[in-house]
């Protein structure tokens, strides 16, 4: 047991000295994660959006390859993005592998459905009280929309917190299409998966530490909101 201790004293040693492969693999992580979520909810939202309040053709179609979405391995979907911008891919010329902006399509493509599919569904399940009341007021179709929204405001929060929870834990997509580089594309997951294989248990427990604490922070949020929901 002594080494699992020694290992918990090692990691907040690091943590509290400002450890540069640590902070800049949290970095990394945070920078990555905080961009995609932005991105998959400007065009998550849009999509979900027509998806639960408009009928149309193959309505029922889209939604089910969306829900199948949500259940993709990331290991995939890392090597789906990889071939599109490997340099023999289509995208190759922009120069995306194994870079930040790798991880942050990686991570917006994993996210996106889990937006698309929740937001279409509270707009679904919205009651039709609720509904009828904000139609009853004849605004423009914008203002309905972000009148909707604010209704849901609480449910949404759940919705953002379960999307970046994902993207946060995830480590196939940031492995293949980030590639692991140290000071550059390493991220929490994957720095933990290697500093683990290598025997650094210190840098791997410090860095779980962190993931936690995000996870945590993440449950508050949620917890509060459904409280002040109710």
């Amino acid at each position: 047991m002594d080494y699992i201790f020694d290992g918990f004293k090692q990691a907040f040693a690091l943590l509290l000295s400002g450890d540069e492969s640590v902070y800049s693999a949290i970095y990394t992580t945070l920078l990555s994660s905080s961009f995609s979520i932005v991105l998959a909810l400007l065009v998550g939202f849009v999509l979900g959006f027509a998806l639960g309040f408009f009928e149309f053709k193959g309505k029922k179609t889209l939604k089910l390859l969306v829900d199948t979405s949500l259940s993709f391995p990331t290991v995939a979907v890392g090597l789906i993005i990889y071939t599109f911008i490997s340099s023999r891919g289509p995208l190759g010329d922009l120069n995306l592998l194994f870079t930040i902006k790798a991880l942050i399509l990686g991570q917006f493509v994993l996210a996106l459905p889990i937006i698309i599919a929740l937001f279409s569904s509270l707009i679904q399940n919205m009651p039709q009280k609720h509904f009828l009341l904000i139609k009853s007021y004849h605004l423009s179709f914008a203002s309905m929309v972000l009148t909707i929204v604010y209704e849901l405001r609480f449910a949404l929060i759940s919705v953002i917190a379960l999307a970046y929870g994902r993207i946060v834990a995830e480590v196939g997509v940031a492995m293949i299409v980030g590639g692991n580089i140290k000071y550059h594309t390493r991220t929490i997951t994957t720095a933990i998966s290697l500093e683990t294989n290598k025997g650094e248990f210190a840098t791997g427990i410090a860095l779980g530490l962190v993931l936690i604490a995000i996870a945590f922070v993440l449950n508050f949020i949620t917890h509060k909101f459904d409280k002040a929901k109710k």
